[in-house]
């Protein structure tokens, strides 16, 4: 509990010098146009739909968890409906033994009323297949330009694509299903090897676990490079400071086992 609370005090300290911070990041994106503390996101909203990745949400999510001790954020997790909305898996053609794992997620929000956000979270997931994902991308059509960042993890950036709020964008996206999921966005200028890519206001990953280094990228370009370190050390967690190192890139050569 020490070290957690000297993490906590280095991060509150960063927070009101946020303005003097300078951005030594390695990120493709740019340092943010206004750094008056008050004008930074403090608002996050998660995108949630029927068979999401679960890591593409825990694991950035996990370092709001701990940024949030230091500064005040708000969090609205927001679906179709208010029922759980599940990681299982219900295709049998990929779940080929029934298995009943998963996790559930109880949302705060639907669609319909969704509250202002500043910064939109989309997972990856099989579901972004599904035949009812027709609504979450129409909501994603809708808050998009109310929004000041939206961040893709893993196939969350076909939901993007499809919306067509990827068009002339630079992207990226899961090595293992990338060709399936380009073939959603025929205008975006996707980049095949980047673990992740910034343009604009538009921040999209790698799959699964390169959510967690985008999330760490998009909080040293924010907020400071003070803030993503002191975050990564409390997690213990190595990160990957380089958006072109990307190991998995290979993999849209050699098939796509997964999505």
């Amino acid at each position: 509990m020490r070290f957690t609370k000297s993490v906590i005090w280095v991060l509150a300290a960063s927070a009101t010098a946020v303005k003097a911070l300078s951005n030594n990041s390695s990120t493709s994106q740019p340092p943010p146009q206004s750094t008056a503390d008050d004008d930074l996101p403090s608002n996050f909203g998660l995108l949630l739909f029927p068979e999401f990745q679960s890591l593409d949400v825990f694991g950035p999510l996990d370092a709001l968890n701990l940024f949030s001790l230091a500064r005040r954020l708000n969090l609205s997790i927001i679906a179709e409906t208010m029922d759980p909305v599940s990681t299982q898996v219900r295709s049998s053609q990929i779940n080929k033994f029934g298995s009943t794992f998963g996790e559930s997620i109880m949302p705060t929000h639907t669609f319909k009323n969704a509250p202002q956000i500043d910064v939109l979270l989309i997972p990856g997931g099989y579901g972004t297949d599904s035949p009812t994902i027709g609504p979450a991308v129409e909501f994603i059509k809708k808050i998009y330009p109310s929004l000041q960042y939206v961040l893709t993890v893993c196939t969350g950036s076909q939901l993007l694509a499809q919306a067509g709020i990827l068009d002339g964008r630079h992207a990226t996206t899961n090595k293992q299903a990338y060709n399936r999921v380009t073939k959603h966005g025929p205008n975006v200028k996707w980049v095949p090897e980047a673990r992740w890519v910034a343009d604009g206001n538009i921040w999209t990953s790698s799959g699964v676990s390169a959510g967690i280094d985008l999330m760490f990228a998009f909080l040293d370009a924010v907020y400071g490079t003070v803030v993503s370190n002191q975050v990564s050390e409390g997690m213990e967690y190595v990160r990957n400071v380089d958006w072109r190192n990307d190991p998995f890139a290979h993999y849209i050569k050699d098939g796509e086992p997964m999505s």
